[in-house]
């Protein structure tokens, strides 16, 4: 055996966990614990995409109006995106585990409540309280992930896993929605929720580990109302400029009340004792780039999603299960890019490697799907963009996630993973809005071309007016494809400019060198 003293190594036996494992005492079940992580986060993300499928049978059933159907959808978005600091910054002081636990079985008992509805009130409370739970458990899920897997490939791959159903779950909610709305009832949509949760709950309690919560601890009671007062206005303002228009008083007042919510937020922020979101935890630089540029990334998302499903329902006459089939290739390039690419690369190269080819990637991928019109066939046209965007967005989602995460102390864990999940409902909510407006003006701009005189329109016969309407749908899909695509661009440049981390195996690799010994001159 070697002498520790020729070795290098200072005597005794190890006490931290082999070179790249995670955790304090390198966990046996911390893989156990991500698949339960795992779980929750997945019923968190497709709860956003699965009832999209069913509205239609809801507001049959439950006798939904126009006007009020929309609400299915903002209550659950409202609750959820503003209230994601708030959930965050209470996993913190109460707890990670005993949050996730409470969070999963509020969604559970929320889900049933949702499934049983018998009027559109109950539906509309049920998907609000959905959205107050899903504030709970999704930031406090990813800080358990954060603080499980801390350090060395481990943590790549666990966050690979992650990102793949962070991107994925979207397109696993339409796919699920189809086969339970049209085998079972759009009430299984809700109902789904509650065998998920039951069995996640029993893994929680038998795997998860995680310290107590903070004693003494304080919530910061004015920084809740002005943050989250800030995030529900605003994603309230998004949701309603798409019905209402960007220059609708209620829309502009949202929006306005919103930016001043929140300047006050980051005012307070800087003089409260315990700020609801310390500035430490977004002012650092790789942190808060890779928070902008999940934010920017969500808008692409979102936009491929809400105008490729149009497409292939309403002109190529696909079904709801057909088109959640026809979103599993994406789905695929999101699991592959951010599994087997860049789980496997991220510790050896800085993040913005894989964050600016991502991109740029995905960006193409949109750019392809501007050429688009009413004769495209699902295999010429859609599938190789939807390839190239779910491979792009594999590659951005993991290390914009882990990066924003990364080196954030334990007690600010659950705030910094609200963060990054504030950041994709914000860029959610702005995508769906600003791209559906550009398509809408796009569509009347082309009508107005086409349609706009009497005597052309009147001797178009019903077949070429229905087909001149498709045209101008299509062309306002598009151009706003187009402007996400360049969205895109924009997120690429700002990724490569502002996340400049190494990469782990280059700090670690740092860190392990001795420190230089000073060398004395001869006497």
């Amino acid at each position: 055996m070697s002498d520790p003293a020729m070795s290098g190594r200072p005597p005794g036996p190890r006490t931290g966990p082999p070179p790249g494992t995670s955790g304090p005492e390198a966990d046996v079940h911390r893989w156990w614990a991500l698949a339960v992580i795992a779980t929750a986060q997945l019923m968190v993300v497709l709860d956003a995409t699965i009832v999209n499928i069913a509205l239609p049978s809801a507001q049959r059933e439950l006798g939904l109006t126009n006007g009020n159907r929309q609400w299915v959808i903002t209550a659950y978005t409202l609750a959820f995106g503003g209230l994601l600091l708030l959930g965050g910054r209470i996993a913190d002081l109460v707890g990670r585990k005993r949050t996730f636990v409470i969070g999963l079985i509020g969604f559970a008992a929320a889900s049933a409540l949702g499934g049983a509805s018998v009027s559109p009130l109950m539906l509309f409370a049920a998907r609000a309280l959905q959205g107050v739970f899903a504030a709970l458990l999704a930031p406090s899920a990813l800080s358990l992930l954060t603080t499980t897997f801390t350090i060395g490939r481990e943590r790549a791959k666990a966050f690979g896993i992650y990102s793949a159903i962070a991107g994925a779950g979207s397109v696993i909610g339409l796919l699920l929605g189809g086969v339970l709305t049209e085998y079972l009832s759009w009430r299984w949509c809700l109902y789904v929720n509650v065998p998920i949760a039951v069995l996640a709950v029993f893994g929680a309690f038998a795997l998860l580990r995680d310290r107590a919560g903070q004693r003494g601890a304080h919530l910061d009671i004015p920084g809740a109302v002005l943050g989250c007062g800030g995030l529900v206005a605003l994603v309230y303002g998004f949701s309603e400029a798409e019905s209402a228009g960007w220059t609708a008083p209620l829309v502009l007042g949202l929006l306005g009340g919103g930016i001043a919510l929140l300047a006050a937020f980051t005012w307070w922020g800087t003089r409260a004792p315990g700020p609801l979101l310390p500035p430490r935890v977004i002012s650092e630089r790789n942190r808060g780039g890779s928070v902008l540029t999940m934010c920017l990334t969500t808008i692409g998302l979102f936009g491929a999603f809400l105008f490729m499903t149009f497409f292939l329902q309403n002109i190529l006459g696909y079904s709801p299960l057909r088109t959640g089939l026809a979103f599993l290739p994406m789905s695929a390039g999101i699991i592959v890019g951010s599994t087997q690419i860049s789980a496997r690369l991220l510790h050896h190269v800085p993040p913005r490697l894989l964050l600016g080819p991502g991109l740029l990637l995905a960006a193409a991928g949109l750019y392809s799907l501007t050429f688009i019109d009413t004769h495209s066939s699902y295999s010429g046209h859609i599938l190789p963009g939807t390839l190239m965007l779910g491979l792009g967005l594999g590659l951005t989602f993991m290390p914009a996630i882990a990066t924003a995460t990364g080196g954030v102390p334990p007690k600010d864990a659950g705030v910094a993973s609200a963060t990054v999940n504030t950041a994709q409902q914000v860029g959610g909510s702005i995508g769906t809005a600003l791209l559906n407006t550009i398509a809408a003006t796009s569509t009347s701009a082309y009508l107005a071309d086409r349609l706009g005189d009497p005597a052309r329109r009147n001797n178009l016969t019903p077949a070429e007016r229905t087909s001149v309407v498709n045209t101008a749908v299509v062309h306002g899909f598009t151009v706003a494809i187009g402007w996400a695509a360049v969205i895109l661009l924009v997120a690429a440049v700002l990724a490569v400019l502002l996340v400049n981390a190494r990469s782990p195996s280059h700090r670690e690799s740092a860190e392990a060198k001795p420190e230089p010994t000073a060398v004395r001159p001869p006497a």
